[in-house]
Order: C-alpha cells, then sequence, then structure tokens
C-alpha cells in the first residue's frame, strides 16, 4: 500500500523521448522506489480533476507552463491556476514548482504569492533522479506525518511500539477472540489494527478523557481551536449525552430554565436529572406540519417574563428569572437561527444560552451561515457585560467524518456565567466513561482535522453544490414534463424559495435558473423573508432566519405551506415505503414531506439515483400499476387490506382519510396550544419507577398527567411533556392522538413511530404513562 500519492503536473508526458523525458522517468522511478503512487496530469484541467479526487495526495510537483487544456486559455499560466486550486483544497501541502532551462530567466518575474505557495524549485537536469526524488519524498513523508492531528498522530506511533498488553480490554489486542471459532470471525471481519487501537486508560501516554490531559487534551485544544470554542470537550456517548451534561450543570433543582418546545427528548432528561422547572417556548410551524424558529417576538424579554409568570410550575421556583435556555439549532428541517440576535434577544432573561448543533457542526466552515452559530456570540459580535455564556453540543458524527456516538460540547465562556473547568468537569464524569472507545476519539481528533484550514470550506462547499444542484434538477423536472406534453405533470417539490435575488446587481431569477455560484455563495438567497408564501412561517424578521441547503425537503402533493388541502394527494409516507425497496433510506418522512440530507459523503451517482426513483415512483403512479408490483412486502404483509388495489388508489385513499381527519390542522392545534404543565418533569419520573404510574387508553386518558413524554414521528417533536395534563377529551392534543390512532387501524404497515406510547396489539389503542391520581 502506497504511503501517499504525488501529483506531477507536467507538459512533458514520460514516455515521451528526450533528454527530459528520460529524466523525468527516472525521478518518477526514484519516487516509487521511496513507497509513494505517482499521478500525472498533462493539463491544468487534468491536474483540477486529481485535485478534486485524490484525498491522498502528500505534495505535487507542478510546471509552471502547464497548458489549461481542453483547447482553452486562462488569464494566467495553467500552473497558477494549479497553485492556486492547491491552496484552496489542501493546508500546507509540499509543492515544488518545476522550471525549465529557459525559465532561469522568468524567475524573478513570478508573482511574489509563488513563493509563498511553493517550498523550492526543480530543474529536472541539474540535479540526479535520486536527489530530486529524495527532496519529493521528505517533503511528502514529512507532510504525512504533519497533517495528522494531536491524538491520532499519537494512537498510530503507540501501535506500531507492538507492545504486549496486561491491562484491559481483557481480549488484549484482539488475540483473545483468536481462541474461538466466532471470535475469528469477528477478527478477521474488523482486522487487527481496531483491536490493537481498543486499549485502556491505563496506557498514560495517551491521555485521559476526564482530565483532559495528553494527546487527547492537545485534541481537544486542537478542536476548540479549529470550531472557534474557548474550550471544548469530546463526547462518546452522541449528542444526547452532550445535551444532558450542559441541562445538568446548567440548572439544578427549582431554578427556571426556557426550554425550545421543538427539542430532543436528551434536554428533557437533563431536566429530569437537575430537578428544573421548564417553561417550554413554542416555535412557528407551517402547512406541512413543519417546525419553524422560535419566533423574535416570543423570545423577547417582555414575552418571555410573560410566559414565566403564567407557568403554573414556576410558583416557588428558586427565582423569576431563569438560569438557562435551550433551543435547537438548525432545526431537523434545516432552519438555522441569526445566533448574535438570538443571543442577544435571550440575554435579558437568562445568564446562559445552550445551542443543540447536533446537525450543524459543519456550519462554522462555510459563509452560508457566518454568524448563524452558537460559537460565532463572542465578545468580538456581542460585546458588553450583558453577553451570556454560550454552549453548543454537536453531534459530530451526523453530517461531519467522525463514529457513531462522537459528539462535542463547546463553550465560550462569559464573565456574567463564567464555567471553572473543574466545575464544568464534574459534569461531564458524571455522564462520561472511564472506558472509553480509543478509535471513536482518533474519529473526533480526525473530524476536527479534516475542517482546519480550506479543506474544511471545500468539503462543505461540495455538499452545498451538489444540494443546489439537486434541487435545481427537482424543479427543472417539471419544466421537461411540461414541456414533453406527453404525461401528467410533475408532482414533487422541493422545500426552497421559488425566486432568489442577486444583492449585488438587483437581478431576479427564478431558483431553476438562478447560477449555481449565486446559490452556494449567497445567503441572501436561502433567507426567510417575512411572511413569504413558499416557507409559511410567520412572525419572522427579516434575516432571523436561513434555510440550510444541504437539508432537501421533498415536498409531495396533498396539502400547501399554509396548511390548504389539495384534492389530489401523495402523502409522503407511500413515496418513502417505495424508496426503501430501491435501498434509499430517507432521514426524516412527515405527512406530504421527506427529508434528504446532503452529507460530505453524497456524490452525484447518488442524488441522481434519487432523481430516477422519484421519477419512476411518479409514472408507477400514473399508470395505476398494482401494489405487488410497486410494493410487494406491503401486500404480502396485509394481503386482505390492500389486495387488488393499485399504488394511485392507495395514495388517493390514504390522502382523504388524512384531509377528513384533518390531521394537520390537528397537528398544527395541538403544537401551538401547549398542554398545561402541573408537576415538574423530575417527580414524574420518581413516580414511574416507584409503580406510581399507569397505562391509560387514549379514549380513557382525558384530565391525565402524562408521566412520560410522548413524541410522535412525524414530525419528531414532543406533543406531551411529563406533568403536563392531557386536556379535555375534545381538546387539541387528545383529538390529535385520536387521529393518529385511526390512521394507524386503517393503513397497517405505515403506521406512526411514536415515543411514549404503546400500541396494543389485538386493538390498536394507543396507551400512555399516566399519574396515578391518588399520587398527584
Amino acid at each position: 500500500m502506497a504511503d501517499g500519492t504525488i501529483l506531477f503536473a507536467l507538459r512533458e508526458d514520460p514516455s515521451h523521448q528526450g533528454a527530459e523525458g528520460d529524466q523525468l522517468r527516472r525521478i518518477c522511478r526514484a519516487v516509487e522506489g521511496h513507497g509513494l503512487e505517482v499521478r500525472w496530469a498533462r493539463t491544468e484541467t487534468d491536474a483540477r480533476a486529481v485535485l478534486r479526487t485524490e484525498a491522498g495526495l502528500a505534495a505535487a510537483v507542478v510546471a509552471w507552463d502547464l497548458p489549461h487544456g481542453g483547447g482553452g486559455e486562462g488569464a494566467e499560466p495553467g500552473g497558477a491556476a494549479v497553485l492556486r486550486r492547491i491552496g484552496k483544497r489542501f493546508t500546507g501541502l509540499p509543492v515544488l514548482l518545476v522550471m525549465t532551462e529557459e525559465a532561469d530567466e522568468d524567475l524573478d518575474r513570478l508573482p511574489l504569492w509563488v513563493a509563498e505557495a511553493v517550498v523550492g524549485y526543480v530543474w529536472p537536469l541539474e540535479d540526479t533522479p535520486a536527489f530530486i526524488a529524495g527532496r519529493i519524498a521528505t517533503a511528502a513523508h514529512a507532510y504525512r506525518e504533519a497533517v495528522l492531528p494531536p491524538f491520532f498522530k499519537a494512537l498510530r506511533r503507540f501501535d506500531e511500539a507492538h507492545e504486549y498488553s496486561w491491562h484491559t480490554p481483557a481480549h488484549a489486542g484482539g488475540v483473545a477472540f483468536l481462541k474461538s471459532p466466532v471470535g475469528r470471525a469477528f477478527f478477521d471481519y474488523f482486522g487487527e489494527r481496531l483491536f490493537r487501537s481498543d486499549l485502556s486508560i491505563s496506557v498514560e501516554e495517551l491521555g485521559s478523557l476526564f482530565g483532559h490531559s495528553g494527546p487527547i487534551g492537545d485534541a481537544e485544544r486542537n478542536a476548540a481551536r479549529i470550531f472557534g470554542a474557548e474550550r471544548t470537550c469530546f463526547v462518546l456517548h452522541g449528542n444526547s449525552t452532550a445535551d444532558r451534561m450542559v441541562g445538568h450543570f446548567c440548572v439544578s433543582r427549582d431554578e427556571i430554565a426556557l426550554v425550545d418546545r421543538n427539542c430532543h427528548k436528551s434536554v428533557l432528561h437533563g431536566l429530569v436529572l437537575s430537578g428544573a422547572r421548564p417553561v417550554y417556548l413554542v416555535p412557528t410551524r407551517n402547512g406541512y406540519g413543519l417546525a419553524g424558529p422560535l419566533p423574535p417576538a416570543g423570545i423577547a424579554a417582555a414575552a418571555v417574563a410573560d410566559r414565566i409568570a403564567g407557568n403554573p410550575l414556576t410558583h416557588g421556583a428558586l427565582s423569576a428569572d431563569a438560569e438557562y435556555a435551550v433551543l435547537t439549532n438548525s432545526t431537523y428541517d434545516g432552519l438555522c437561527y441569526d445566533a448574535v440576535q438570538v443571543a442577544r434577544d435571550l440575554a435579558a432573561s437568562t445568564p446562559r444560552v445552550h445551542f443543540d448543533e447536533a446537525w450543524f457542526a459543519y456550519a462554522r466552515f462555510h459563509p452560508l451561515y457566518a454568524g448563524r452559530y452558537g460559537m460565532s456570540v463572542g465578545p468580538d459580535t456581542f460585546p458588553g457585560p450583558q453577553r451570556p455564556t454560550v454552549f453548543s453540543t454537536q453531534s459530530t458524527h451526523k453530517l461531519l467524518a467522525a463514529l457513531s456516538q462522537g459528539a462535542m460540547v463547546h463553550v465560550r465562556s462569559s464573565p456574567r456565567a463564567p464555567v471553572e473547568p473543574e466545575r464544568f468537569d464534574e459534569a461531564v464524569m458524571m455522564h462520561g466513561t472511564t472506558s472509553p472507545f480509543y478509535p471513536a476519539i482518533a474519529s473526533l481528533d480526525v473530524a476536527a482535522g479534516m475542517m482546519d484550514g480550506p479543506q474544511g470550506h471545500w468539503l462543505i462547499d461540495e455538499a452545498v453544490t451538489e444540494a443546489v444542484r439537486f434541487r435545481q434538477a427537482v424543479v427543472r423536472t417539471a419544466r421537461r414534463i411540461a414541456a414533453a406534453g406527453d404525461r401528467p405533470e410533475w408532482f414533487f417539490g422541493a422545500w426552497q424559495p421559488e425566486t432568489v435575488t442577486d444583492p449585488e446587481t438587483g437581478e431576479q431569477y427564478a431558483f431553476a435558473d438562478a447560477p449555481a455560484e449565486l446559490l452556494r455563495t449567497r445567503p441572501e438567497c436561502w433567507q426567510l423573508a417575512p411572511d413569504a408564501a413558499w416557507h409559511g412561517f410567520r412572525g419572522l424578521t427579516e434575516g432571523y432566519c436561513l434555510l440550510d441547503p444541504v437539508k432537501v425537503t421533498l415536498t409531495c402533493p396533498g396539502v400547501d405551506a399554509a396548511g390548504r388541502w389539495q384534492d389530489r394527494g401523495v402523502p409522503a409516507r407511500v413515496l418513502t415505503a417505495y424508496l426503501e425497496t430501491r435501498s434509499i433510506l430517507v432521514e426524516k418522512t412527515d405527512t406530504y414531506s421527506t427529508l434528504v440530507l446532503f452529507s460530505m459523503g453524497i456524490t452525484k451517482g447518488k442524488w441522481g439515483t434519487l432523481l430516477d426513483a422519484l421519477t419512476d415512483f411518479k409514472a408507477l403512479h400514473d399508470a395505476r400499476t398494482p401494489l405487488g408490483h410497486v410494493l410487494p412486502g406491503l401486500l404480502r404483509a396485509h394481503p386482505r387490506r390492500y389486495d387488488g388495489m393499485t399504488l394511485d388508489e392507495l395514495c388517493r385513499s390514504m390522502h382523504d382519510h388524512l384531509r377528513g381527519s384533518d390531521l394537520v390542522t390537528l397537528l398544527d392545534t395541538a403544537f401551538r396550544q401547549l398542554p398545561r404543565p402541573v408537576v415538574p418533569p423530575q417527580w414524574c419520573y420518581q413516580q414511574l419507577i416507584r409503580s406510581g404510574t399507569e397505562r391509560v387508553r387514549i379514549a380513557d386518558a382525558a384530565d391525565r398527567v402524562a408521566a412520560a413524554m410522548v413524541t410522535v414521528t412525524p414530525p419528531g417533536i414532543p406533543v406531551l411533556m411529563p406533568g403536563e395534563s392531557t386536556g379535555a377529551a375534545d381538546g387539541p392534543l387528545l383529538r390529535y392522538l385520536r387521529a393518529l390512532e385511526s390512521f394507524d387501524r386503517a393503513f397497517p404497515g405505515f403506521g406512526s413511530e411514536t415515543h411514549g406510547v404503546t400500541v396494543d396489539a389485538a386493538t390498536g389503542d394507543y396507551r400512555i404513562e399516566c399519574v396515578r391520581p391518588e399520587r398527584l
């Protein structure tokens, strides 16, 4: 296996005859003798392709007079264009500039920036091939070593020492697995290196996750620099644990916490542990059922004070002021705040603000998201004594390149609510493990290192670019079908502005016609203009909220952003069931929309396959194809319900049921009119583990107190929190849950995933955990 790749971007082909060609062949062989692979590019176009696809480059040898390729000409030599592209793609990649005898006099004429971009010059015929290859190999090996972040570098060195293990884990570098047939199969599947790097905290030279010492501490400090934090802690049990750490640290028993209702369940778990009294802030919603941001008016000081005063749980709290606020940024559907404005608005109500950025770890590395992530709030953007302490919790593995469960907590402390490291570490140790998985730590270190310098922007920009291309392709498909005039109209859409305006020229474009460069570089194209019809959210202000282009919501016919029902409908659950048969798994499905994520791992082939599947689904729908051909597994599982039905009949039947029950309106009402709080969440948990609760049918659940959270997916947001009243039988919450229950009975195989609800297998009845009346 080669120890790196060297790009030779030269006009001269090594197969050509002549003195220079012969010398290049010798240099090439000598470089390969150093364990390096050689990639040749004869034009700037070829070199650009290598730079785009070959992340394993360890050095480059570039000719200044490299042709542009394809007959094209540039404003500067092809070698200059390659050097500029290397600077945008790689951090510190060593580059040697090849000069010819005829170019001696041109050395002084090179632009000054070239000397800063290269590490030296090569005259092929002046030194021996071995010497030139040695220079290249030395630079390449030094780069390969320098590019490694702190912990991963130390872990590799430890592995190469081949020390005997006398500590846990007991498999002792994988040796134990070799003594059993099933163990041997496990060992062979993952390979020896994984088990050699699965170590104990007894290995002092690798440092301590809790002590933040040694290479682990170096890696955390390196990540803090890269992510713009004062302090960063690695977390090995996902963003859920990171949320609990922060919540448990920031607020204590009987103190008030301001909580975005569109929160992850781990936020509530932190409140249960701390004994805090939650006051929920209500996000906006649109007709598709998508949760929007907290409206600016809802987080203003007066509005927050009124909500605190009107909440029964705050009576008897230690203080009438909130100690902590937590909100989701970006939302599941890609809505991200002006973080500095939010911090300013909430600063009047609390000294600590927590941005749950589980799905937004990449925000610092692209200008589209400038000022829209938690760590952008600091003394430079929010000077003065009112600045709150800011926490960001990020699920690094979700949309950056870390192993599953890898997460980080970033902190920017303020004098108003200082975070003393030793005190915060108590929360870290309480929720962490003394048996960390070292490959996971290394993956966090590497995930941070991948974002360091220009390469971080390059990686995220590629994802943004592919998302833009896919979004435009969805809209353009509608045009193509309309122009063909030989088939029914396209019925899928992408949730995005219909038009965008170039802020420099004022020129307005239909989204499908907008220059890709404009869409991938200008945040103004993605901001939610106040009261714009396409997004359907009310009460927003200019620039307050931005739609993240890499989180693509595909819309299906049936309802619009204002919640108006349409005659024809294609419920998204049917679409995603079909996509699964094509081995396409989406991130989230709502009633008439589905979410797909454009991460760094996206490719044109991947999104092209999705677009093809959408086209095929529409053709099958329009052709009234029998379900047995479209969803054979569904028909086998529920033959009596779906036998003889076609795809379009299923869509029509399901749409009529959803419209008849007015499920979208019920969902909106249930989320806007929050249940009445009765008792704190921690008290409910104590009843739950001490037999103080019972499971109650939805039909009998009026005016009971919930003992556990109820979260319906879709849309994945809690509708009922522990300690809240279920309300009247005809109230918004129970009407919504009964409508879901009815849907699940009517369409087996398409039921909602509802956490906190058990379903009676015989009757289909929903049951929820409620506090026994005598305990209240």
